[in-house]
């Protein structure tokens, strides 16, 4: 039994670029975490009755995977920045010491989203083998309407190396997708379930399986 946690910037992030693995870890019997960045709020202008509704969606999610605990960070949605990681990397930090994971699955650090760029800073800051020697495997997740829309430079490009076989996993991962109602539209929007279909079709055709979700592995220590 290993401890997992799934670490994003906004709901979603986790079901789009690791619900599939998140599932398949469960079924083993393995102890799945979730850490989330930023939430929204009347000061981002979003009205009581959104985050009432954004409250329910997590909620439902948590059940979905069954998630053994959430953390919700009290950062603001979109308003990340190096300012922020005076207080993100040690609440991270905190968290990791509780939890003693053996595999973090992290948010891409060239997404083209600023939140998610510092979220994964913060985190690969804790990955240091003197602070948390349990950690043995981190894992960048690509996350649909992020990850492809980096600019399309060497150092800006998502290169996985390590895929996952998702495919009976997959009808799930939609399902729970589907909670964040105002998350996924319809084809070509990116988030849709026609693209999350093709993406994990074209991982796993790379992967030699049906459905694969596909990852860039920046750490693995085997003993």
């Amino acid at each position: 039994m290993k401890n997992i946690i799934v670490i994003g910037a906004h709901p979603d992030d986790e079901t789009l670029g690791s619900g599939g693995t998140l599932l398949h870890h469960k079924s083993l019997g393995d102890k799945i975490y979730w850490i989330n960045a930023t939430q929204i709020s009347e000061e981002s202008g979003h009205t009581v009755d959104q985050i009432k509704k954004r409250d329910m969606q997590i909620k439902k999610v948590i059940k979905s995977y069954g998630f053994e605990k959430f953390y919700q960070l009290d950062f603001i949605t979109t308003q990340l920045n190096s300012s922020s990681l005076i207080k993100l990397i040690p609440q991270i930090s905190n968290i990791f010491k509780e939890i003693k994971p053996e595999i973090i699955y992290t948010i891409n650090r060239s997404d083209v989203h600023s939140d998610h760029r510092i979220l994964f800073e913060a985190v690969y800051c804790n990955t240091k083998s003197f602070r948390h020697p349990y950690i043995k495997k981190v894992l960048m997740y690509e996350c649909l309407s992020e990850t492809e829309f980096s600019p399309s430079l060497p150092e800006r490009t998502f290169i996985p190396n390590y895929f996952v076989d998702v495919s009976k996993f997959l009808e799930k991962k939609i399902e729970i997708m589907k909670i964040f109602e105002s998350e996924i539209s319809t084809h070509p929007f990116p988030r849709s379930e026609k693209n999350i279909r093709a993406l994990a079709s074209f991982r796993g055709a790379i992967a030699g399986v049906k459905s694969a979700e596909a990852f860039h592995a920046l750490k693995i220590i085997l003993k």
